[in-house]
């Protein structure tokens, strides 16, 4: 015990914490996080590298196929395409956000699974995510509508994705 007293700081000594580093403030999936490396980080490479929010999938170095899709201030944006520091201080929602907090899923992703609008399953975030915008934009989206959006499917889903997305604007998800 004398040992261990012996190497305590002195009593008259102070402890002064060191500042906090400076940083970009996040707010994903409703929590707060600070980046404070490089602000010109792709947000992508932040979500999968640095958060382990892996859902979000690289397709490209332009977010040409969609599969990086995420909601930016709700509205689908390619993550590859956004800094870090482009997102601060603003509501990003990733795939992993949508499902509420009792694990219930999303509309969209209901509906995905119920048409079997999946495939291999790389692009499906992609798509939820901008099937859950185009929905925000128009209640009941005609084939015109769902033939903008930017996903890519090489397994041929398209079809089924048009399904879900109908299902959901017919208030039809998790139904048989």
């Amino acid at each position: 015990m004398a040992l261990a007293q012996a190497q305590a700081l002195p009593a008259t000594e102070t402890i002064v914490p060191d500042k906090i580093r400076d940083g970009i403030d996040l707010q994903i999936n409703g929590e707060h996080y600070r980046h404070t490396g490089d602000p010109q980080m792709p947000l992508l490479w932040y979500l999968r590298d640095v958060l382990r929010l892996t859902g979000t999938k690289y397709g490209g170095e332009h977010g040409e196929s969609g599969a990086d899709l995420i909601l930016l201030k709700g509205k689908a944006t390619s993550a590859i395409s956004v800094t870090v520091a482009k997102a601060a201080n603003t509501e990003i929602v990733t795939i992993e956000g949508l499902a509420a907090n009792d694990g219930t899923l999303h509309p969209v992703q209901q509906a995905f699974i119920d048409e079997d609008a999946i495939g291999c399953g790389y692009c499906t975030p992609g798509w939820i995510i901008a099937s859950v915008d185009l929905l925000k934009r128009k209640k009941q989206p005609s084939d015109d509508d769902i033939d903008t959006l930017p996903n890519v499917c090489r397994c041929g889903c398209q079809t089924r994705v048009r399904r879900a997305i109908k299902r959901v604007a017919a208030g039809k998800a998790g139904q048989p």
